[in-house]
């Protein structure tokens, strides 16, 4: 049933409370029933949030995806960092072409292709798992996962249930289900729900009138149903692209066929592209820090299930032109705080953030949307950094973690009467069993950033109370939000109310640590219930008062800073710190259980990371990062005799509260960087010349004169690479003809920032150089600088830069020639295409797999893999260059040494002279990791994660330079070390399994 509860504030403690004239809809929990899919009740969900064997789980979850970052290894990396953060969960999309080099071979074996090791990990970490299969996964990569011997037009237009294109995905749909059903919590793993297909809110032909889109609801159950017939029990979820769509929801359209059992929402509210120009969408016009009204969608679309976000923003990617360096100051640890924060007081209980680790479009994973790199402004960096914005992520997922009582919550209301100041907005959130609650202040227009001082009104079990009642406000400064407990339960204990925030408890020997904290310089209080007196153990930075009333004791500090340490006499131990400090405090659990049992938590003060801790016998050993000297803390069991830090053990202190202080030295990292400045150079483009034979294996003729492609071709035959097998990177054309031209007329489409140039019997005569939006061009080339051959061959050689294909139904839009013409009496005889060794025929590299490279001289022939011989080549560096219009190949062998026991990142830092129409390709180790192209993007720095960077011995560092025009080309690049942190995860080990070398077969390629 629905009660309907006026709130209505009495005189109390002196304070004077106005009638706030609110009717609020309290829900009780029976009136919501406890789904399950029918196969089993290992997990399930209400109104209020999922359940994992029998326990509520607020579900804070991250977005990685393994095939971003090819090295198994560092997986474990950063699912550590994920875990340290306080989530509970993480996610991933899977990627159909990283596993089907063709539509007759799958992969999930070799090398980074067997992503088991991702969901192992999981499960020695202790985190669930969102598994995003696809087959459609857009993530701004090369036509959206799709792979690209489906983008022909011969499977239809895809994402429907043509049958061409439903043979196509069930064979890599059901190999993946079936692996994936290995490792679902019902059968032992901790993969808890497994979502179907990817943003497709093609539900309804007319939404307003509920008429169904047939064809969408039978492709969307035929993915259940296939992944039901592979083992996946769990239950089945989608993602909504927005808030107009209400797609696939049991409580919006109860038996629709393709229905799932849990329905989502994605959300961007910030600008989803570092570039602001392209923030208007479904939102509207874009206003930095402007939060969006979810709670009547949910109660909409899907009232009986969690309000669940399977995505949301957790940064922005920076497309070609976007700014250097990624995206602007309003999607940064601000953001973090105040959209967040803003999701839970909206009563959402289940958030995994896009992109937690965004890592880079390697090879050719980069779709025309965004180059390189695809750090996305996460908490994570894509050299795995962390800094402010994970850390004020960790203080909130901290939190969700342990507060219980969050997962069932009524939005009682939301309203400015709450607080003292009119500019503060408040949702009040209440379990409607505990009577714990959770005031969630904003200010009102939540795109200011003023700094506002309040009061606030709160009802608690000991009454309606204004709080702080003592000294001090409460501050909002700048774009913030705060979430104020009221009867918090730390084990047997409850705080009544606090100013500051949680950041986390632990039971240790029984008995509750919370710790609190506010930003530098503002005032806490908090009331712990039924103490009777306190102490003050650490002052810290603050000056501490208590108060005593009739069911308890308040503690009031002014001016915090750094940390103080107050006790109880009812066994609480109250921690209230500063940002900074409440920054480096971790939580690590003793246990692989996702739901961190606050009674196997110990809690650390001060390095850089805590990853984890375990315990052997009463020593108790703690792994992490050290980033510099730094005194440790920590709180843990009184019969500890102990403590390691990364298998070393610390000198222990212990103070009079209990806690064990120690001391990290300095890290003593010396890591000798190899300077690039001894080059081999060839050239690397002898196809432009005449006298060049086409007729090895590594070329086909092109000459078909149909294309199942719904883009017709302007010209014939058709010269669309993908037609021909080849789909990757950089592609070849030689026209041949006979008798007189002036020109040639080219339209030729690429992507976005592709480029072109093109040659006439080896002489250069223009480029497109490209451009940052614009996907397709159209240029008349005139002949006037080539030798033409009247009464013989010509043969004109055109180098594509393919950007990758375009999202969603653009996937199928063509790459390659559309048109190609001559003026003149002459016409085309003959055409060949050359591209990635073998196209989609017989894949030559498994390991690095069918997105590693392209169809240049040096790529085919293995130029830049280990193990080739260039001894015979020329001396030369490329930031001495060349002159005139070309592409010379760059080969450099250096040898990097990092320590055991570190962690460290390196980038390749490129500078050229942005008027140079210049564009590099660099590759270590045999992959292509970044794209250098000054004229239509700004990046220039690059990070290579260990593994394919060998940190312990020889590396090949290839460059592909390119110069556009008769300028020619130079460049300058430089190997500069990100960090060096002491680690219990070492950036060094066993990796050459990803580095396979160069084999005599490539000769066939020439």
């Amino acid at each position: 049933m629905r009660l309907l509860r006026s709130i209505t504030w009495a005189s109390t403690l002196g304070c004077a409370f106005l009638s706030l004239g609110i009717q609020a809809e309290v829900d009780t929990p029976s009136q919501y029933p406890l789904h399950d899919n029918g196969l089993n009740k290992i997990v399930q969900w209400d109104h209020y949030s999922f359940k994992v064997n029998g326990k509520r789980l607020f579900v804070f979850s991250g977005e990685l995806h393994y095939w971003r970052i090819p090295v198994p290894e560092v997986w474990d990396d950063l699912l550590e960092k994920i875990k340290a953060a306080g989530f509970t969960a993480f996610a991933f999309y899977g990627n159909w072409a990283w596993h089907s080099a063709s539509n007759e071979t799958l992969d999930f074996e070799t090398g980074a292709h067997n992503f088991e090791r991702l969901l192992e990990t999981a499960k020695r970490v202790g985190l669930y798992v969102i598994v995003r299969p696809g087959p459609y996964v857009n993530a701004e990569t090369n036509a959206g996962g799709f792979p690209l011997w489906l983008t022909t037009g011969a499977y239809g237009t895809l994402r429907n249930d043509d049958s061409r294109y439903t043979a196509a995905w069930k064979p890599y749909f059901s190999r993946f289900s079936e692996i994936a059903s290995r490792h679902l919590i019902t059968k032992g793993g901790n993969a808890i729900v497994y979502q179907i297909e990817n943003e497709y809110g093609e539900q309804w032909s007319d939404r307003n009138s509920k008429k169904p889109n047939a064809a969408a609801g039978r492709y969307m159950q035929a993915l259940e149903d296939t992944a039901r017939d592979n083992g996946i029990d769990v239950p089945l979820i989608h993602n909504d692209p927005n808030l107009n769509t209400k797609s696939w929801s049991e409580d919006y359209a109860p038996n629709a066929t393709g229905n799932v059992d849990v329905a989502g929402l994605d959300s961007y509210p910030s600008c989803w592209s570092c570039n602001l120009d392209e923030c208007t969408g479904t939102n509207g016009k874009y206003v930095p820090y402007q939060v969006i009204n979810y709670y009547d969608h949910f109660e909409e679309v899907s009232p009986t299930q969690p309000s669940f976000f399977p995505e949301f923003q957790g940064g922005s990617y920076n497309p070609w032109g976007g700014p250097e360096g990624g995206c602007p100051a309003d999607i940064g640890a601000d953001f973090a705080n105040l959209f967040y924060r803003n999701l839970i007081s909206q009563r959402v209980t289940a958030i995994s953030l896009y992109m937690m680790y965004g890592g880079t479009n390697w090879g050719a994973l980069a779709c025309p949307v965004v180059a390189t790199s695809y750090d996305y402004s996460s908490p994570i960096s894509e050299n795995r950094r962390i800094d402010s914005k994970y850390y004020e992520t960790k203080n909130l997922a901290l939190f969700t973690r342990v507060a219980d009582d969050l997962t069932v919550t009524n939005r009682i209301a939301n309203s400015v009467s709450y607080s003292t100041n009119p500019s503060i907005s408040t949702s009040e959130l209440r379990n409607p069993k505990t009577n714990s609650a959770f005031y969630v202040t904003i200010h009102n227009t939540s795109s200011s950033g003023t700094r506002e001082a309040f009061k606030l009104r709160v009802n608690t079990s000991i009454g309606e109370l204004v709080i702080p009642q003592h000294a001090g406000q409460i501050l909002l400064d700048g774009h913030q939000s705060k979430i104020i407990v009221t009867d918090f339960s730390i084990g047997k204990q409850k705080l009544t109310y606090s100013t500051a925030e949680v950041l986390t408890y632990a039971l240790i020997d029984g008995s509750p640590t919370v710790v609190l904290w506010v930003p530098e310089g503002e005032a806490a209080e908090f009331h712990v219930k039924n103490a009777k007196k306190g102490s003050v153990q650490v002052k810290g930075g603050s000056e501490v008062k208590f108060h005593k009333d009739r069911s308890g004791l308040v503690a009031n500090l002014q001016g915090v800073k750094g940390m103080s340490v107050l006790h109880f006499d009812n066994g609480v131990r109250a921690v209230v710190a500063d940002r900074a400090t409440a920054y480096l405090f971790w939580a690590p659990n003793l246990s692989e259980d996702p739901f961190g049992p606050v009674d196997q938590s110990v809690l650390v003060q001060g390095p850089y990371l805590v990853r984890g801790v375990s315990l052997d016998g009463r020593t108790l050993k703690l792994s992490g990062d050290a980033s510099n000297a730094t005194e440790v803390e920590v709180f843990a069991p009184k019969n500890i005799h102990s403590i390691q830090w990364n298998g070393k053990e610390i000198h222990l202190s212990k103070t009079v509260y209990g806690s064990f202080k120690g001391f990290i030295g300095s890290p003593r990292i010396t890591i000798a960087l190899p300077s690039l400045i001894s080059w081999k150079v060839r050239d690397s483009l002898p196809e432009r010349l005449l006298n060049y034979s086409d007729s090895g294996p590594a070329w086909v003729e092109a000459n078909h004169t149909t294309t199942p492609n719904p883009t017709k071709p302007l010209t014939l035959p058709v010269l669309y690479v993908d037609d021909y097998g080849f789909h990757n990177s950089f592609h070849l054309f030689r026209g041949y003809f006979t008798g007189s031209s002036a020109s040639v007329n080219l339209t030729i489409q690429g992507g976005m920032a592709f480029g072109f140039s093109a040659w006439l019997n080896g002489a250069f005569i223009g480029s497109y150089i490209g451009n940052s939006t614009v996907g397709k061009s159209s240029l008349i080339i005139p002949f006037g600088n080539a030798t033409l051959n009247t009464n013989g061959t010509n043969v004109l050689l055109v180098a594509q830069d393919n950007t990758g294909h375009d999202l969603r139904a653009a996937a199928t839009d063509p790459r390659g020639i559309l048109g190609a013409s001559l003026q003149g009496s002459a016409s085309f005889t003959k055409w060949k295409i050359t591209g990635e060794v073998n196209g989609e025929r017989q894949l030559i590299d498994p390991v690095r797999g069918p997105l590693s490279e392209g169809g240049l001289t040096a790529e085919r022939l293995g130029w830049h893999l280990p193990g080739f011989d260039d001894s015979t080549w020329d001396t030369g560096s490329p930031s001495a260059g060349f002159s005139g219009a070309g592409i010379h190949f760059y080969r450099s062998v250096v040898t990097l040494k990092v320590p055991a026991g570190v962690d460290a990142a390196f980038s390749f830092v490129f500078n050229a002279p942005a008027s140079k129409a210049i564009r590099v390709q660099l590759f270590v180790n045999g992959y292509q990791y970044g794209k250098f192209n000054p004229t239509v993007g700004n990046e220039s720095r690059f990070p290579v994660p260990p593994g394919i960077l060998n940190y312990a011995g020889d590396n090949v560092i290839g460059l592909s330079v390119w110069g556009q025009t008769e300028e020619g080309a130079k460049v300058d690049v430089k190997l500069q070390q990100d960090y060096a942190y002491q680690s219990s995860w070492s950036s060094r080990f066993e990796s050459e399994y990803l580095r396979p070398g160069w084999t005599e077969d490539r000769l066939r390629y020439v």
